[in-house]
């Protein structure tokens, strides 16, 4: 059976290929140069790219599978967590082609896709796993017991990584998207020269929180123009300490959620997966403890039909279909 997944959460038209046994297509069109200009990713504008992308993107990617429609089984769609708009968009066009060709239907879950993909890419990745998500709008770590069963250990209480990257690469003058500029920039930095604090929980909670890491920022540059102008402290630097405690409160976290399960396969996913530092880091982590470390390429860091296809093709095996009645849940939560 080879399922068509389609991907339209944020600012990424993609669809996919996938055969039950490898990735057969993923054609990502990416909106970012069209939203560089606002500094962030306009709905509005990215429901109306994804409107007019999508049907050519699913077309080059039943093409570049040799397939055609009447060669696939089934078509799943990303239904949430995203955008109202583009999620909209998405989902409308994947019932409409369904139902006109008489396929099986079914709804994905944005982050079951993240926390799955690293099946696609690795035969010997067996369930059970604790899977980090960190994108822009998510910071979670869960104990996945199998397919379906996730249980989330620490969500994050407001901004999330990729945000908080996004937020300090405007604080730094650096160019959107703010993610990899920032990890970019910090690269060339000396992250000992600033010490940025890490959120500690009231409630001794396994919660993430970025936002007084970003305040920090803030107020780290207001107050030390004088260094920054003179060259005492650089962007660079401020880049390297900011990514510095945003790693460190990845790794703290995800340590106390295996200390306290026994899981010993971790995994990394979703956008932010693709820091270089950050992989680096839990795999020193995970190898100091001697568990597995998985995390996908950086293709399918991004969002991308293939993650969608994936799930699609579990779920339909699995007689978890959907209706016509699906609507899009821009707060859709496992």
């Amino acid at each position: 059976m080879k399922v068509l997944g389609i991907e339209t959460s944020c600012d990424e038209t993609s669809a996919a290929v996938y055969d039950g046994k490898k990735i057969l297509s993923n054609v990502i069109f990416s909106q970012v140069d069209t939203h560089k200009v606002y500094g962030g990713v306009v709905p509005e504008i990215a429901a109306r790219e994804h409107l007019n992308r999508l049907p050519a993107v699913v077309d080059e990617a039943l093409s570049k599978a040799g397939a055609g429609l009447k060669e696939i089984g089934g078509i799943a769609v990303t239904y949430g967590p995203g955008l109202a708009g583009p999620l909209i968009v998405g989902v409308s066009y994947a019932k409409a082609l369904a139902y006109a060709s008489g396929k099986k239907f079914t709804g994905v879950n944005h982050l079951e896709g993240h926390l799955l993909s690293p099946f696609l890419e690795n035969k010997d990745f067996k369930f059970p796993f604790a899977g980090i998500v960190v994108s822009g709008g998510h910071t979670n770590i869960y104990i996945a017991k199998d397919f379906g069963s996730y249980d989330l250990m620490a969500s994050t209480r407001d901004d999330a990584a990729g945000e908080a990257f996004d937020k300090a690469a405007k604080m730094l003058g650096l160019p959107y998207p703010g993610g990899p500029e920032v990890s970019k920039a910090a690269l060339k930095g000396n992250d000992k020269k600033i010490v940025f604090p890490q959120a500690q929980m009231k409630d001794n909670s396994m919660d993430f929180s970025f936002s007084g890491l970003k305040t920090s920022v803030l107020y780290y540059i207001q107050r030390n123009q004088g260094k920054i102008k003179s060259g005492q402290v650089t962007i660079e630097d401020i880049a390297a300490a900011f990514q510095k405690t945003i790693i460190r409160t990845i790794v703290k976290k995800t340590s106390r959620v295996l200390k306290d399960s026994g899981i010993k396969t971790l995994a990394i996913t979703g956008g932010v997966a693709a820091n270089i530092s950050l992989k680096e880091e839990l795999k020193k982590f995970a190898m100091e403890r001697k568990i597995g470390f998985y995390a996908p390429s950086n293709l399918l860091c991004t969002d991308n039909g293939a993650m969608i296809a994936y799930v699609g093709y579990e779920r339909i095996k699995r007689g978890l279909l959907s209706g016509m009645n699906l609507e899009a849940q821009p707060d859709l939560k496992i």
